[in-house]
């Protein structure tokens, strides 16, 4: 097989941090109020520019609050679950390493009594209709780790009693959340709209809201999780005064992605972006019998961060610690190649690919690194099996 002579123009594929936007330059930071407080005018201005715009572009009710919290979409739910669960019984959802990450801190941080974990292997979900909704729901709508979505928000009930809380930080710009549905809401900015790490997104509803004027945990609550003082919600993190001092050139940078996102069509041209990335990699699966979906059901299959597993007889027949081997040289001689930077399953993950497929790639780079996938794994096939 001839190495092919186009690259893809952007070789970014990771699920996080995610490709800039198109187009993106330092020089989209030029107006950053740096060596600035952040509590000064000028400062507090841009973060509630953020909190305005992200509210503009995903459709978020105007009753809902939302705020720039600490430590990224981690500490997005983190916070959401110390500050709220406790109260009624728990049921979380774990499909893949960040849910399954939630159920232990449920389990040995917070030590819930009264705690239900629904698991499914990688690549499906659990059994939605086994949720109890008179208790607390803690779920993922993307599995960014499994490459697996909820379809729709159609199993969450409107009278539902306890809270749905929802890790949404590969899903939020890239599909239509249900927000009727949802009562805590979590991202990050480095996934679909490229921005930089450590810095994360928490919407409350009203339902929410008013669990934390009249509950208070029995565990102690660390300055960074604190949504309330004295019995009273702490408004100001939803108008910009965040717990923390953040970086205003990561803050500038998210106000140039939702600039961006709303010049390209706001959010269905984001989601039909995303949508199209999916098709491309789906046609070529189709069309490559070395490798398929380690989501088997399309329907359920994400846009974002798309996984694959390898089904090439040759390297399933290897050894486990073979195949690790096969797959990390495959995934080097891209990168070496310039053709895919870190495009391999993640660490906890089912050994395979991970492909991000978010609003930032361009549908000209998936269509250049196809061809390069394929030259890859024949590479290595052939190369091995020649020293064998």
């Amino acid at each position: 097989m001839n190495k092919p002579s186009i690259k893809p123009q952007n070789p970014c594929f990771s699920s996080g941090p995610c490709a800039k936007r198109p187009g993106w330059s330092l020089a989209a930071l030029a107006n950053a109020t740096l060596g600035r407080s952040h509590r000064a005018k000028a400062g507090k201005e841009k973060l509630k520019e953020v909190i305005e715009r992200s509210r503009d572009v995903l459709g978020i009710p105007e009753d809902y609050l939302l705020g720039i919290v600490p430590a990224s979409d981690t500490g997005a739910v983190e916070m959401a679950m110390w500050s709220l669960l406790g109260a009624r019984g728990v049921d979380i959802l774990a499909w893949e390493s960040f849910g399954k990450g939630w159920a232990t801190d449920c389990k040995k941080q917070l030590k819930l009594q009264d705690l239900r974990v629904l698991e499914a292997p990688y690549g499906h979900l659990p059994d939605l209709t086994t949720v109890d909704w008179t208790r607390d729901v803690v779920f993922t709508w993307n599995g960014t780790t499994s490459g697996v979505r909820v379809a729709n928000g159609d199993w969450i009930p409107d009278n539902r009693e306890g809270l749905s809380i929802c890790d949404a930080t590969s899903a939020a710009f890239a599909m239509e959340l249900s927000w009727e549905k949802l009562d805590v809401v979590t991202w990050s900015w480095q996934k679909v709209l490229g921005g930089e790490a450590a810095h994360g997104m928490l919407a409350l509803s009203q339902r929410a809201v008013e669990r934390l004027k009249n509950y208070t945990p029995t565990w102690p609550i660390p300055k960074i999780f604190q949504l309330t003082k004295d019995g009273a919600l702490i408004q100001d993190i939803f108008s910009g005064a965040t717990i923390n001092t953040p970086s205003m050139l990561c803050v500038e940078d998210a106000l140039d992605g939702l600039q961006w996102a709303k010049e390209s069509g706001g959010l269905p041209e984001l989601i039909k972006r995303s949508e199209q990335n999916l098709l491309c990699l789906t046609n070529w699966v189709n069309e490559t019998p070395w490798v398929d979906f380690l989501c088997p059901d399309p329907t359920l299959r994400s846009c974002t961060s798309v996984t694959f597993k390898i089904v090439d007889p040759w390297y399933l027949a290897q050894p486990k610690e073979k195949q690790a081997l096969i797959l990390k040289d495959f995934t080097s001689l891209l990168e070496k190649e310039g053709a895919a930077y870190d495009i391999g399953a993640y660490r906890d993950a089912p050994s395979g690919l991970r492909i991000w497929a978010g609003a930032t790639i361009e549908a000209g780079n998936l269509d250049a690194l196809l061809p390069w996938l394929n030259w890859g794994w024949f590479s290595i096939k052939q190369s091995l099996t020649q020293a064998a």
